[in-house]
């Protein structure tokens, strides 16, 4: 596909309107028009009209769209999308069940249309540098994945818990860092805050390759908190995607002769490394790559696949919270870039 490609919106919320911001200064692409019933209330529109329906915006003719309604809406405008051969950038999760996943998989398969999903934490630049160091063997055997992502109540999210909001970033980047899939989860979940959904959520997991994955999600903390440290034969990457750091903390290799500091630092330390690396804004990023998915230079996209796997996993660690036993993964595809 050449030329200027016309882009439409669904949504103008929290996240809407960022994806307006980018997609209106976006080389080679047109926003197009914008879809939300309650209209352009704050001004976010970039311009672009905004139209109360999908219908209308099809109308205009446009080469591929930006889902970001609310999760539950997802699967009818997806399909919707997808009958009509428009491709689409779906923010995560792809849908708020399992099925509604696959039939969103199978609806933009069938048709051979690009199709991706937001997993944002995929363009921030501390895990692209930390997967691009895994991938070159810089930490030999990987033994344990930890993630952090912990923050107050977002009052944007009213129809999913804190597993499909927010736990599925750490599910994507866990298997797009390593390259591995899940193979089984364990996770307990609390609601504290007095909403129908969980607020707090602890996992164990396993990888294809045996490393042992552990996630915190909440949205109970007054701290906001996205730390996620991979830990392997020649020490730990910590990758703070706030901030978009990542450091390096070689195994030991000088003994601290002076112990007053052992109670402090341990018997023995190696050498930290903080790297400097080019931080370019992840959601300009995430719009770079699927731009060029769909005029077929790249496919370094999330894929619905890949997206679909992620809800996989959140749903096997709902049942395992519900249950209190174990639940195993099927088998699926590792969330690796299309190259």
């Amino acid at each position: 596909m050449t030329g200027v490609l016309r882009a439409g919106l669904i949504g103008l919320g929290s996240m809407g309107r960022n994806h307006a911001r980018v997609l209106a200064t976006l080389d080679g692409v047109e926003l197009a028009g914008i879809v939300d019933p309650l209209g352009d209330r704050d001004g976010r529109a970039q311009g672009a009209p905004v139209l109360a329906g999908l219908d209308e915006l099809l109308a205009l003719g446009i080469d591929y769209a930006v889902v970001a309604c609310p999760t539950a809406l997802h699967e009818e405008v997806g399909l919707r999308l997808a009958a009509a051969g428009v491709c689409a950038l779906i923010e995560k999760p792809l849908a708020d069940s399992v099925e509604g996943a696959r039939r969103f998989v199978d609806a933009f398969e069938a048709r051979d249309l690009v199709a991706g999903v937001g997993h944002i934490e995929r363009c921030n630049p501390a895990l692209r540098s930390l997967r691009s160091r895994l991938e070159a063997g810089e930490l030999g055997d990987v033994y344990q994945v930890v993630t952090r992502r912990q923050g107050p109540f977002p009052h944007r999210i009213a129809d999913v818990g804190v597993v499909k909001d927010l736990a599925t970033h750490d599910i994507d980047l866990t298997s797009w860092v390593t390259g591995q899939s899940y193979t089984s989860i364990t996770a307990h979940t609390v609601s504290k805050s007095g909403r129908p959904h969980e607020d707090m959520v602890s996992a164990v997991g396993r990888l294809s390759d045996g490393t042992m994955v552990n996630h915190l999600v909440n949205w109970l903390s007054p701290l906001k908190e996205r730390f996620t440290s991979v830990t392997g034969e020649r020490g730990c990457f910590i990758a703070d995607t706030l901030t978009a750091d990542l450091t390096f903390h070689s195994n030991a290799s000088v003994a601290t002769e002076w112990e007053a500091l052992r109670a402090f630092r341990g018997v023995s330390e190696g050498d930290m490394i903080r790297y400097a690396i080019p931080k370019r804004e992840p959601l300009l990023v995430e719009h770079e790559l699927f731009r060029d998915a769909v005029r077929g230079d790249s496919s370094d996209i999330c894929t619905l696949r890949q997206g679909l796997r992620t809800v996989e996993v959140a749903a096997a660690l709902l049942d395992s919270a519900r249950s209190g036993r174990t639940v195993l993964c099927e088998t699926g595809e590792p969330a690796r870039h299309g190259r």
